[in-house]
């Protein structure tokens, strides 16, 4: 199964954009394939005769096509959702500051609020992703990003535009684990990882939209920027209304005939009964034991896959990332861009752009290399980068500089340019990923939010401290910290993250059971 995309052309009306619709291509080889589907933690083999050309050919498979698109579009702008607002907020908070005279303590709260409304919404999600559905999360999510968006635009005063963060944080922390985990349920299992990754595509594609809206309008016009945020909320909801509900939701609250008609918008006619009787058996079993607690989800049983996804949630804020993003323009005005100007065309190509490109290198190869050697990769190009910008900022700070980009400050924005390449094509997607397809299914739903709720708790910490960080030890100093958190995810990586890379959710499940050591996993793990 291939998944392609494609770049805007030069001077098209998607030009500020590098992403088109996915392009999926089921093909199989000689005459016979095979494809497993997982859906709501179920994983169900078919085989049948086919020639060796695309499945698009066929009517059905155009129609199986098209509801697959449908999940990587409600999986792409519930990325895009909160992408863009982490990258608008770095080119809306001069303006903010000017219009309401605020300093960097209330500019970190406004910042920051976003992460405390994600972090609470991630931990109620699951549990009403687990009672209402997906989809109907997934609509509040939009709905709560679009009011988050509105009241920002409009707001008197700062304590409002604080509210409007909040709430619109609250509708990113739905999205955030709601959507990856429809995606992984809903996904075909050989390119799980890449549907689930185009997740994390979109926040670095809505990154680099709202630094394009920051280059082309005024800071001043910052009540603009946050209003153009709804119009993701409303894509996704449109989206959201289109594609089809978890069937293994509707078994689990007795609607069969939903279940059914869900199954057979992504499943071949003649397959779907018999995934249908598996999803049931399934869910039987896990209904036998009565419903899941938040205790049996820090059992033993699970402990280990817990620790590997609250592990990865952490690292991949505590590395810096978001620091870099919020805080872009302070760090290359530090580097020696002295003009807003340059400091916003930085921003938008070295971390925007490269964002997005880098990501691409996740989304096409974590289905056939795996998913730790990208994150083990991720960590020494993340370390060395941070390095070079640590000893960068270090040497300036005793330079005389003189006006402009010096030596040192090219250095700098070089490392961080690599870092942000680094990030993009491991810890970004590779994390969603991962989370979203090692917990059993029966606790899932609650798994997934914590461990999308201690990613939130880290990305919180890192936006409400840096500056204070940055303030009291000095931006060397910091990005060395950076760098140390770097070589304990390395280390973390190598000794607990196993390869997921080829499996189904319930073969996933079964390792879990079997001990989950790496060496057992590597024994088995299917090759590229």
């Amino acid at each position: 199964m291939i998944l392609r995309w494609c770049s805007a052309t030069p001077g098209s009306h998607a030009a500020s954009s590098v992403f088109c619709a996915p392009r999926l291509l089921l093909t199989g080889r000689g005459s016979r394939f095979s494809v497993k589907t997982s859906i709501g933690g179920e994983s169900v083999s078919t085989e049948q005769s086919a020639p060796q050309a695309s499945l698009e050919e066929k009517p059905r498979n155009k129609a199986v096509f098209k509801w697959v698109l449908m999940i990587a579009l409600v999986t792409f702008f519930a990325g895009l959702l909160f992408g863009y607002d982490q990258g608008v907020i770095s080119g809306a908070l001069k303006g903010i500051g000017n219009s309401f005279n605020v300093g960097d303590g209330a500019k970190q709260i406004i910042t920051s609020w976003v992460t405390l409304g994600a972090l609470i919404a991630a931990l109620v999600a699951g549990m009403s992703a687990d009672r209402f559905g997906r989809r109907p999360v997934l609509l509040a999510a939009g709905l709560l990003f679009i009011a988050g968006a509105v009241i920002q635009a409009v707001t008197p005063g700062v304590e409002i535009l604080v509210l409007g963060r909040l709430i619109t944080g609250f509708g990113i922390g739905f999205a955030s684990v709601i959507a990856p985990l429809y995606a992984a349920e809903m996904a075909p299992q050989r390119i799980r990882g890449r549907i689930v990754s185009t997740y994390q595509l979109a926040i670095t594609f809505g990154i680099f939209i709202a630094y394009l809206v920051s280059d082309l309008l005024d800071s001043a016009e910052w009540r603009t920027m946050f209003l153009l945020a709804a119009v993701p909320g409303v894509i996704l909801i449109i989206c959201v209304m289109i594609v089809p509900e978890s069937s293994r939701w509707y078994v689990k609250m007795g609607r069969k005939d939903k279940a059914r008609e869900s199954l057979s918008k992504v499943t071949e006619p003649a397959e779907v009964e018999k995934e249908l009787s598996e999803v049931e058996a399934q869910v039987n079993a896990e209904a036998a034991d009565g419903e899941a607690t938040w205790a049996e989800v820090f059992s033993p049983r699970v402990r280990k896959a817990l620790i590997v996804g609250v592990g990865l949630a952490i690292f991949q804020q505590i590395t810096g990332i978001n620091a870099i993003i919020y805080y872009a323009s302070t760090i290359f005005e530090s580097a020696g861009l002295v003009s807003t100007k340059s400091q916003t065309v930085a921003t938008l190509y070295c971390v925007g752009l490269t964002n997005v490109l880098a990501t691409f290198i996740a989304v096409a190869y974590i289905d056939r290399f795996g998913r730790r050697p990208l994150l083990l990769m991720g960590f020494i190009g993340m370390f060395v980068s941070l390095c070079a910008v640590a000893i960068g900022f270090g040497t300036q700070s005793t330079a005389d500089t003189g006006a402009g980009p010096s030596i040192v400050g090219i250095i700098t924005m070089v490392g961080l340019v690599v870092f942000i390449a680094s990030f993009a094509f491991s810890l970004g997607p590779v994390v969603w990923t991962i989370i979203s397809e090692i917990y059993p299914g029966r606790v899932r739903g609650k798994a997934v939010s914590f461990a999308t709720a201690a990613n939130w708790g880290a990305a919180f910490l890192v936006a409400e401290f840096f500056l204070t960080l940055t303030s009291g030890i000095g931006e060397s100093a910091t990005f060395f910290l950076f760098a140390a958190m770097c070589i304990l995810g390395f280390i973390f990586t190598w000794r607990y993250v196993p390869e997921t890379r080829g499996r189904s959710l319930e073969e996933i499940q079964e390792m879990w059971n079997k001990g989950g050591s790496i060496k057992s996993w590597d024994e088995t793990a299917p090759k590229p």
